[in-house]
């Protein structure tokens, strides 16, 4: 009998060139839809349009790939991001920008997708390693990507970044295609799904009465609000910062790609080793308080930054405070659940994401549209703020306090 292939490299692989896609748009949104007379708010609202797609399309999408296989599903998302930007690196109009969005939002799923392979085919107690590639791959996929994009915005126009997204993607689909194991066992049949593992069965956005449950148990509702606001705010800042940086600093995509790319090179560090000394250093309750700290200082001093050495500082404890909160909150929410509900709870965070995606860009751009770059920060500040507040409540109710270990799943950010 021929030993199964292990999947984890051609999934590092897979996420890898995804992330890669990704980020290098993230810089150029925004730039791209006002090159078509989109007011600030409306460019920022083409992040909420993604969101708002894949809040209900990724929990279909995950329960379709439980009946049908992740292979076929996963190609499937995989074809739909490729479209996507092939739409946006052919957009000649405003309306075929929200067209390449709505289209990749309606195909979300790559990245669960991904995260419910590794579930079906590691072992439990190998699984939190296994889910280490994939935030490895984000790191390195946050570092490259925005400097491109920047770069080749720059150099080639706007439209050569979407191309060479598209050609990524292309790329993700042969490595899905050629690369990933089979998932049919001996006798032909789909090896049964788990819904024990991090990527189990995400809840559809309308199943409100698993999210009243939820959030009623002791010590995980708070976590989830604190994930809800972390995600609000974060997405409120990567929404914003090119038209922010475009206002005050007179900046182009390259500028801003390479800023992405410094606080990507930061999560690198943050991620590739501090990360597991201060868990153990300062326990997971104390370093969200810390990270909300960090979180609400950063957002704080980026509406008043007006240098560059001022903003470099800024994005360096604002790194330290999105690096160190997601892997946190993940980790307390698969802790404070039993295994089998892993999957729904992560399902409920991940949905959670998707709805502080979709609110966060048209907050924020309302301030900006106003060319108001010190509200829009305080729009972050004030989200960060209640996070805090919610986590020192959280700590004072003395909740069971769970073990160092973080679930490395949560690394990867809420993007795809």
């Amino acid at each position: 009998m021929q030993k199964q292939r292990s999947p984890l490299l051609p999934i590092f692989l897979i996420v890898l060139v995804d992330v890669l896609g990704f980020t290098i748009v993230i810089p150029l949104l925004a730039l791209f839809a006002k090159r078509f007379g989109a007011s600030n708010l409306v460019a920022t609202t083409i992040v909420s349009v993604y969101a708002v797609c894949s809040l209900i399309s990724t929990p279909i999408i995950g329960n379709l790939s439980d009946r049908f296989g992740r292979k076929p599903l996963l190609l499937i998302s995989q074809a739909g991001t490729c479209i996507g930007f092939l739409v946006l690196a052919n957009a000649s109009a405003l309306w075929m920008v929200f067209v390449g969005r709505i289209i990749d939002g309606v195909t979300a799923g790559n990245l669960s997708t991904a995260q419910a392979y590794i579930s079906d085919h590691t072992a439990p107690e190998n699984r939190a390693k296994a889910f280490g590639v994939i935030g490895v791959a984000f790191g390195i996929g946050f570092l490259f990507g925005p400097f491109l994009g920047g770069v080749l915005a720059s150099a080639y126009g706007f439209h050569a970044p979407f191309v060479l997204s598209a050609a990524l993607s292309f790329l993700s689909i042969l490595c899905t295609w050629r690369l990933l194991p089979e998932e049919k066992d001996e006798e032909g049949k789909l090896p049964k799904a788990t819904v024990a593992g991090p990527a189990g069965k995400r809840p559809s956005v309308f199943d409100l009465s698993v999210y009243a449950e939820y959030f009623k148990r002791h010590g995980l509702g708070s976590v989830y609000w604190q994930f809800f606001l972390f995600t609000f705010a974060f997405s409120c800042f990567t929404s914003g910062f090119a038209l922010f940086a475009q206002s005050r600093f007179h900046w182009d995509a390259r500028e801003t790609g390479y800023m992405f790319a410094y606080a990507g090179f930061l999560g690198i560090i943050l991620q590739g080793g501090l990360m597991g000394r201060l868990v153990k250093k300062f326990g997971e309750i104390k370093l969200a308080l810390l990270g909300f700290i960090a979180s609400v200082i950063a957002y704080v001093m980026m509406g008043f930054a007006y240098t560059l050495v001022f903003l470099l500082i800024t994005a360096t404890v604002s790194s330290f405070g999105s690096g160190v909160l997601r892997p946190v909150l993940t980790s307390r929410i698969t802790q404070l659940v039993g295994r089998h509900e892993q999957g729904i709870a992560l399902g409920i965070s991940g949905s959670l994401g998707s709805l502080a995606m979709t609110m966060a860009p048209v907050c924020g751009g309302f301030f900006l549209n106003s060319d108001n770059t010190l509200g829009w920060a305080m729009v972050a500040a004030t989200a960060a703020l209640l996070g805090l507040i919610a986590a020192i409540q959280s700590g004072a109710a003395k909740v069971p306090p769970v073990t160092p270990k973080l679930a490395a799943a949560a690394a990867a950010p809420a993007s795809e």
